[in-house]
């Protein structure tokens, strides 16, 4: 039977892949890769893009291919023996990614395109892939002796190992945990969608009464309702000690270790390239310069946001007691009593809203709103193959009825189902040598509250904004015009840019025009009424200072842990993130509080020394839809200038230079700050 990771497909065979297959086809793709890599050094003739960086490109582009269903099955329906086979093929992979990197013909061969006389004469995306080439090189360690090179290629393997080893513990650990309940006394305040989620899930289990298990609808739902203030505080603690040390698995899937190395290896890695630490080395591939404009732009927000959130917090004490609730809030406390006050003071709760967003009325507004803004047209296909009945997948075509990607949507939490709601890339746009285009694809994964009792899913508002936040990675990706493939889609984009079309994107979830498109009351048809509309709108900056300092706090954490390490005392995890606690954090965290257990964005992601992304790209994204604003939110000119500047030029640019093309000049921190609520006190631009 041949092998669906060796086929020439257009899509992901996953009704014919299997565990076992996984590993020898991987090895035979890396021992063809490297075979004909080792024919193309020998070509004799000059290097030019023709015939030596688009062959590069195409060899990289099958491993991708190969690799990125196992990737993400491993993520969404991950088994004992898909997680034995992929575990078995990162080493190779690391070591072949290594090898390249660290190859000085191939080192030298690029080198040679770059100063060939013709060079100026490529697109400007061919250039850029030549030079972030270039760049890579350097990074891999091309430049280091034989000794320095085979030390760095060992450390890159346990590297991916450890990361790896990482997201299984706490998936492991969120999948053991469960509670078993008998007495509906204990569910008081609990949706009734929720109740049947647990009644569900007991029955599954064979088990009585209901079971709460630590997925995220399950958890928000408790933290956000369960009166039972006693439940909440055991999902807190389980939550916040999953793989950890300490809670009710203590030490069974404990990370801890695993983050120690991974910060000693990265911190090595960067010193073996000649960098002081790891944050230093991880800007060289970012839009910020250096750490310390980094750590700047993160005070100067903390700065600004601590007051703010320092009195929401003590609104909410205020509030708390006045309600019959605690003298001290706890953290168990802040979802359960802000949602009351903001009951309160907007009388709109996230319950209210739920049966104004089916899911599939809300997918469906989601593709009207793009529709407008981009011209595109999003239709669904029921004959390709998935991994789950939950799955679907869908087709994009411009106003000319021209192909312009594919994707993957996969909404519901389940067991074994990694948390979290991300896109990945399965195939990246590239011309092909016989002057095709070949189409992107991509995968979009939430964890959503599933249907249940034949009811229809319905979305909270959060879970509205999440799903338009992942399908604007979505279109970044899928709507590129750049031909080249590691420099399109989000290929090549700097990580602290990747960030500004999802955030972008997530502004229509506010806007009347936007969501009379697809709010309507799932029973009766009713749009959104206009009082409950209002008070949304009203409540949109409720406790946005609370919310913006405990993302300063996972950013400032993360540049510290790489920038601080140092050898002689080792990682100092908790010691660093109680220091950025104490000038940050309002609410004090129990003692027994993993946090970084759990932070798989930076020690199983991409975001190492990077997390302060998500704050550096809202400043685009504000400002970026402050020109919607000021226009209309579905002007034709700002959304035609948004695709053409930022989604079709994906990372074949400077992305300052991209950002000044649409807005026409640098970004302001004000719209930023105007949107949360917070006053500047100087006006400062970055």
């Amino acid at each position: 039977m041949p092998n669906p990771l060796l086929d020439t497909l257009d899509l992901p065979a996953f009704d014919r892949i299997r565990p076992e297959h996984v590993e020898s086809a991987i090895d035979r793709i890396l021992s063809e890769n490297r075979a004909a890599i080792a024919e193309r050094l020998k070509q004799g003739t000059p290097f030019t893009w023709e015939n030596f960086v688009a062959p590069m490109e195409a060899l990289e582009d099958r491993r991708d291919r190969a690799w990125s269903p196992v990737s993400h099955l491993n993520a969404v329906v991950n088994t004992p023996a898909l997680r034995a086979a992929y575990e078995a093929c990162l080493p190779k992979l690391s070591d072949y990614s290594t090898d390249l990197g660290q190859n000085e013909a191939l080192f030298a061969a690029y080198r040679e395109v770059s100063g060939r006389a013709d060079f100026e004469s490529l697109s400007a995306p061919q250039r850029r892939v030549v030079a972030n080439a270039i760049r890579d090189f350097r990074l891999a360690g091309v430049d280091l002796d034989s000794a320095g090179k085979e030390r760095f290629k060992t450390l890159k393997s346990e590297l991916s190992q450890l990361s790896t080893r990482f997201a299984n513990n706490l998936l492991d650990a969120t999948n053991a945990w469960s509670l078993e309940i008998e007495d509906d006394s204990r569910l008081a305040g609990l949706p009734e969608s929720t109740r049947g989620l647990f009644r569900e899930a007991a029955e599954r289990a064979e088990r009585p009464g209901w079971r709460i298990t630590l997925d995220m609808p399950s958890f928000i739902a408790v933290m956000t309702h369960a009166e039972d203030r006693d439940l909440r505080e055991t999902l807190y603690e389980a939550f916040v000690t999953r793989a950890s040390d300490v809670g009710p698995h203590a030490g069974r899937w404990d990370n801890g270790p695993v983050m120690d190395r991974i910060l000693s290896i990265r911190h090595e890695l960067a010193q073996l390239l000649g960098f002081d630490n790891y944050a230093q080395r991880s800007m060289e591939t970012k839009m910020a310069g250096n750490p310390a404009e980094v750590l700047a732009f993160l005070q100067d927000l903390t700065k600004e946001a601590v007051p703010k959130a320092r009195k929401e917090l003590a609104d909410l004490q205020a509030f708390a007691r006045a309600s019959g609730g605690p003298e001290t809030l706890q953290p168990w406390d802040l979802a359960f009593y802000g949602e009351k006050l903001r009951e309160d003071r907007y009388a709109i709760s996230q319950e209210q809203l739920k049966p104004y967003f089916p899911a599939d009325r809300v997918v469906e507004g989601l593709f009207t709103v793009v529709g407008r803004l981009f011209g595109i047209t999003v239709r669904e296909r029921d004959d390709v193959p998935t991994w789950h009945p939950d799955a679907r997948f869908f087709e994009i075509e411009d106003r000319d009825g021209n192909p312009r990607g594919r994707f993957y949507l996969d909404l519901y939490a389940r067991a074994h189902k990694r948390g979290g709601a991300w896109m990945a890339g399965a195939i990246q746009r590239r011309r092909l040598p016989d002057g095709g285009i070949q189409q992107p694809a991509a995968f979009l994964t939430c964890n959503f509250t599933p249907p249940v009792g034949g009811e229809p899913a319905l979305l909270t508002h959060d879970e509205v904004t999440t799903l338009f936040h992942e399908f604007g990675h979505g279109l970044h990706h899928l709507l590129t015009q750049v031909d080249a493939a590691s420099v399109s889609g989000i290929s090549g984009v700097a990580w602290d840019a990747v960030e500004l079309p999802s955030q972008f994107l997530e502004n229509w979830c506010w806007e009347r025009e936007a969501l009379d498109l697809f709010a309507h009351h799932h029973e009766t048809g009713e749009p959104l009424p206009a009082d409950l509309f209002e008070r949304l709108r009203a409540a949109r900056q409720f406790q946005a200072g609370m919310q913006m300092v405990r993302q300063l706090e996972f950013s400032l954490f993360d540049l510290l842990l790489h920038q601080d390490f140092d050898p002689a005392t080792g990682a100092r995890i908790q010691d660093t993130l109680d220091e950025v606690r104490r000038s940050v954090a309002v609410i004090e965290a129990p003692a027994y509080n993993r946090f970084q257990h759990g932070f798989a964005h930076i020690f199983a992601g991409g975001y190492a020394a990077g997390y302060y992304s998500y704050k550096w790209a809202e400043v685009l994204s504000a400002d970026a839809w402050s020109r919607f604003e000021e226009d209309g939110v579905f002007n034709e000119r700002a959304g035609a200038d948004f695709l053409v500047h930022i989604l079709e030029r994906g990372g074949s640019d400077d992305p300052m230079a991209l950002f000044k093309a649409f807005r026409g000049r640098e970004p302001s921190i004000e719209p930023l700050l105007k949107q949360h609520g917070i006053a500047a006190t100087d006006g400062t631009r970055r």
